[in-house]
C-alpha cells in the first residue's frame, strides 16, 4: 500500500467556549513530496523531515503563539492520497 509524504502549513483554529475555550490543530496541503511503499521508510523520511524543518524555522513563533502569523510547517504520512486539509471535512467537537 503507498504511503505519502506531505508538506502541510501548520495553524491552530478555535473549537469553542467549553472549560474556557480549546482550539485544535489544522493544517493546509502545501504539495506532495514523496510516496514510498513502507509503512517504516515513510515514517523514516518524515522524522528526518521535521527535524530539518525545526531547524529552519526555529526563528519563527510557535504556533501556539497568540501572534503567530502563520509560516510553520509540517511533514505528515497518509495512506493512499493526502488530503487538501486535515482535520478532514467534520470539524473536532469538544467532548
Amino acid at each position: 500500500m503507498p504511503h505519502v509524504l506531505a508538506i502541510y502549513e501548520v495553524d491552530r483554529a478555535w473549537g469553542g467556549p467549553e472549560e474556557g475555550g480549546w482550539w485544535f490543530d489544522c493544517g493546509t496541503l502545501v504539495r506532495i513530496v514523496r510516496v514510498v511503499g513502507s509503512a517504516d521508510r515513510a515514517t523514516d523520511i518524515a522524522l528526518r523531515a521535521n527535524r530539518l524543518l525545526a531547524r529552519l524555522q526555529r526563528t519563527k513563533r510557535p504556533v501556539e503563539s497568540l501572534i503567530y502569523e502563520g509560516g510553520r510547517h509540517s511533514v505528515l504520512v497518509f495512506e493512499n492520497i493526502a488530503p487538501p486539509a486535515y482535520p478532514a471535512a467534520v470539524r473536532p467537537r469538544y467532548e
